[in-house]
């Protein structure tokens, strides 16, 4: 299984990158978190990666830090979670707050993330509570800009990833703006995340 890569960056998406190690490029799914720290190619980038394996396919999850890796092997350990939904979640929380969620019960801010029902963020907590020892690595800062009446190339990569995820293109530009009117923020991994809320 591959565990760890570390190569040129050829392509770079707020939920995909393709890294190329000895002359192979290996497709990548990333949360928005990890697109958030990785480098603009070209240049080399180091993921931890989780492999998944299907009677049908092979697929790679990549990971900036060693303790994002181990929150979504917790998560798609929960009846109901599986990858995608997984990185969905990682997405739509940051690391810390998604902990802090689980271990206080929350199920309100849980069920702000796309595809997270009652029922699976009581799955989550009961399941989860007690084994997130450690795992609350700290959220991203937040900045502040005007808000713009079109779709700045910010906005545009953050439309890309809200429809990779599943949303409707017209309700993510929806969610979008209302997030930029609500406080917008130069940082893409927050104005994601308030844009997800919107959706709901």
């Amino acid at each position: 299984m591959i565990a760890f890569l570390r190569g040129s960056l050829l392509e770079k998406h707020p939920t995909q990158v393709i890294i190329e190690t000895h002359g192979v490029g290996y497709d990548v799914t990333i949360p928005v978190s990890t697109f958030s720290v990785l480098p603009d190619p070209p240049a080399t980038a180091t993921l931890r990666v989780y492999t998944h394996v299907r009677e049908d396919a092979l697929q790679l999850f990549g990971f900036a830090t060693v303790e994002e890796k181990a929150l979504f092997e917790k998560l798609i350990s929960v009846s109901g979670i599986g990858p995608k939904l997984a990185i969905t979640v990682l997405s739509g929380l940051a690391a810390a707050d998604l902990v802090a969620a689980i271990r206080g019960g929350s199920i309100e801010r849980l069920t702000r993330v796309p595809g997270i029902g009652k029922k699976t963020a009581e799955r989550l907590i009961v399941e989860l509570r007690d084994k997130l020892d450690s795992l609350a690595p700290s959220g991203a800062a937040i900045g502040k800009m005007p808000l713009e009446p079109a779709l700045s190339d910010l906005d545009q990569d953050v439309l890309s990833a809200l429809v990779n995820l599943g949303a409707a293109k017209p309700q993510a530009e929806g969610a979008i703006r209302k997030a930029r009117s609500a406080g917008a923020t130069t940082d893409f991994q927050t104005l994601f995340r308030k844009a997800m809320e919107y959706l709901r």
